[in-house]
């Protein structure tokens, strides 16, 4: 049995979304689903509610492509077994272990449908999670639509409702986050929860996007391996190119959110997404690829192979620039769009860097010998007069300290410092005191002490770089 935890307010916007009407005339779609690997039961979940959640006139043809999978069941049986579904379902192998991207561009050269809607196979659509993406599609071409991603339990299969307050982001490390809309996307909307979020980001496993436009944006960067980091690229490529990138809010999709990755990559988890990172870096982001690359060193090193046709496609397509992505698309960015330096914080007595230490929200931020190589050392002191290393600030909310590492929250207050150039000095506004080095109790915690001008309350900002 397959439960359904839904809370009322999530209820109320399902109902009012029932009340929507859509055009009769909706263009159709091809379903391109990739697997590997995949357990019978969850691959034939997805397919069974593609088809019988779907109007069947809307259903082009559902593509499933095996990239290279070695269970048995997943060969002849799965052909057999398909060919007595209801709407038409082809089967395309991979002749080796190709990964994601490239396994999705073999289904969507394969398809026929007007418009590509691409699963994972480990999903569940819901009734209705059809129409609202068409509808959309049909308003505007080249806007490309994300369900709600409801969650399925990987230990019991139990189905809860996902939330239509989060959209897509991501941290200084090019992770995919989830956050809370922002109020000025509330206000956009006017209240009305069953109109689309505009995303800045987008999970990248479950979305629709007119085919002609998936072509004429530059489909999937092929020079990537596996998956990871692909997401991201097309989120910018699409916002920067012209088009838009919205969570559909009365479509829902659950999907199963594995602890772990059961999927091999070969060359090594974090060579593949470094590259993959790399390459969207060097082709989307401008100056700004440097935080990427300070506070995650290690991928400089990583051959990312010739990214030219990626340049020329931005060229061509006439795209506008990362900051103007920060600019009007993710204000709320963890990347600052303007900021005084970028790099490490040395004081002048100790020669010692401020060092988050791999510290979390809530701990102190650290002091140790300075390494020049970025990571935890890297910090920003942003035109917002915040000191942040990714979503973290430094926050001082008493006299005296200490010194915490607290959510950045854009409202200044115990969060806001005023750095003199010519002292060298870092004031916290709100208690009026000066970072100072660390006193004899905790030599790896810098302190908070009355404005001196010592030496030990000197600071330099420097500005770093290990891009190429």
């Amino acid at each position: 049995m397959i439960l359904w935890v839904l809370p009322a307010e999530n209820i109320k916007q399902r109902l009012r979304c029932k009340t929507k009407v859509y055009p009769d005339e909706l263009p159709n779609t091809s379903v391109v689903i990739v697997f590997h690997n995949e357990a019978w039961s969850t691959l034939l979940r997805t397919v069974y509610s593609v088809i019988n959640r779907s109007p069947h006139y809307l259903l082009s043809e559902v593509i499933l492509v095996d990239d290279a999978s070695e269970r048995d069941f997943l060969k002849l049986t799965l052909e057999n077994y398909v060919k007595n579904l209801e709407v038409p379902v082809k089967i395309i192998r991979m002749e080796e272990r190709s990964g994601l991207i490239r396994a999705r561009l073999r289904g969507a050269a394969a398809s026929k449908g007007q418009v590509i809607t691409f699963l994972d196979a480990h999903c569940e659509c819901t009734l209705g999670w059809l129409e609202p993406l068409l509808a959309r599609i049909k308003e505007d071409r080249k806007t490309v639509v994300c369900p709600i991603i409801d969650v399925i339990s990987d230990d019991t299969f139990e189905y809860m409702a996902g939330s239509d307050m989060t959209y897509g982001g991501f941290n200084w490390k090019l992770n995919f986050r989830w956050y809370p809309v922002p109020q000025r996307e509330m206000d956009r909307r006017k209240g009305d929860r069953t109109l689309p979020v505009r995303t800045p980001t987008m999970a990248g496993g479950l979305f629709s996007i007119d085919r002609n436009y998936f072509e004429e944006i530059g489909t999937y960067d092929a020079g990537m391996d596996i998956w990871g980091g692909e997401n991201l690229e097309m989120s910018f490529r699409i916002w920067q190119c012209g088009g838009s990138l919205e969570i559909v809010t009365c479509s829902h999709v659950g999907h199963v959110f594995r602890k772990a990755t059961p999927y091999t990559f070969p060359g090594g988890t974090g060579h593949v997404i470094n590259k993959n990172n790399r390459r969207l870096a060097e082709v989307w982001m401008d100056e700004f690829k440097d935080f990427f690359y300070i506070i995650s060193p290690g991928v400089v090193k990583v051959d990312y192979g010739d990214v030219s046709v990626r340049k020329t496609l931005r060229e061509n397509l006439k795209c506008k620039p990362f900051s103007w992505y920060l600019e009007n698309i993710y204000p709320d960015s963890q990347i600052p769009r303007r900021y005084y330096s970028l790099g490490e914080i040395r004081n002048v007595e100790t020669n010692q860097c401020l060092d988050n230490m791999g510290r979390k929200e809530n701990e102190k931020v650290g002091i140790f010998n300075c390494h020049g190589m970025g990571g935890n050392q890297v910090f920003s002191y942003t035109a917002d007069k915040e000191i942040r290393t990714d979503d973290l600030c430094l926050d001082v909310s008493r006299l005296n300290g200490p010194v915490i590492m607290l959510k950045c929250h854009h409202m200044r207050g115990n969060q806001l410092w005023e750095y003199d150039a010519e002292r060298l000095t870092l004031r916290h506004v709100n208690s009026n005191q000066c970072l100072d080095e660390p006193s004899e109790e905790d030599k790896m915690v810098p302190t908070m002490q009355d404005c001196s001008g010592s030496r030990s309350q000197q600071w330099l900002l420097r500005n770093m770089t290990l891009g190429t």
